[in-house]
């Protein structure tokens, strides 16, 4: 098995103290960038080992810290509910601390998730998705028919086809709250259930999901239905 191991979310937690640290140490982010390492080495092999325990691993394939993300020249409200985040002091420290001691794969212009679903597209293509799997706890790989190591749960999801096209166009209606991408506010999963009850095939899909726009956005449904679709479709080409 080969591993894409999307490491972006497990960095932003390692920049963190556990609560009984926090406590003595008054303050919840490490401020020495040696024990914000030590933390990542420690939870990224524990998180192979219990990956180990399912799968015959053969490699792993690090991914983490693109920048420059072509998202945000589309529409400027794109993860804009992040700008007063309070980040990690050791946050961009630790990303190049992966990138020289794990081999990472980052680009520019691109997202993490974006290069991790190049890779896993190439990859199934060529030896069979059965033979790679995506660690990662972000939901938008969902829109593949991927295996998928979900770390924190320690479990693999098996997506089928039929899954994965419908993930994708229930987030086009239910949005994604962490990316301040919402085109239909007040409708979420239970209404996207409801709406595509009869839909199976990609063209049913889209033609529903039009009309759904041409409704909220008249005139510009087009431009509305584009501008989402491209936030939320990962790039494989």
């Amino acid at each position: 098995m080969i591993v894409l191991f999307d490491a972006d979310s497990l960095i932003f937690a390692c920049c963190y103290r556990s609560k009984s640290d926090n406590e003595s140490h008054k303050g919840k982010h490490y401020t020495d960038i040696k024990d914000a390492s030590i933390k990542f080495d420690e939870q990224f092999m524990r998180i192979i080992n219990d990956i180990e325990e399912v799968y015959d691993v053969n490699s792993v394939i690090t991914f983490n810290g693109s920048k420059g993300n072509f998202r945000k020249k589309i529409t400027p409200v794109y993860k804009a509910n992040r700008k007063k985040q309070d980040l990690p002091p050791l946050l961009d420290q630790l990303h190049n601390y992966v990138k020289q001691n794990y081999n990472s794969i980052y680009g520019y212009g691109v997202e993490t998730d974006d290069l991790v679903a190049k890779q896993w597209h190439e990859i199934q293509k060529q030896i069979g998705r059965e033979h790679v799997l995506i660690c990662s706890i972000d939901k938008d790989y969902k829109q593949f028919n991927c295996l998928m190591w979900n770390y924190h749960k320690k479990i693999v999801l098996d997506i089928s086809e039929q899954e994965a096209l419908y993930n994708f166009y229930e987030q086009m209606i239910a949005g994604d709250s962490a990316d301040n991408v919402n085109y239909f506010k007040g409708k979420g999963k239970k209404f996207a259930e409801k709406y595509y009850k009869d839909c199976t095939t990609k063209y049913q899909y889209t033609k529903r999901l039009y009309l759904l726009f041409k409704q909220q956005y008249k005139s510009k449904a087009r431009e509305k239905y584009i501008e989402c679709y491209n936030l939320l479709k990962l790039r494989i080409i």
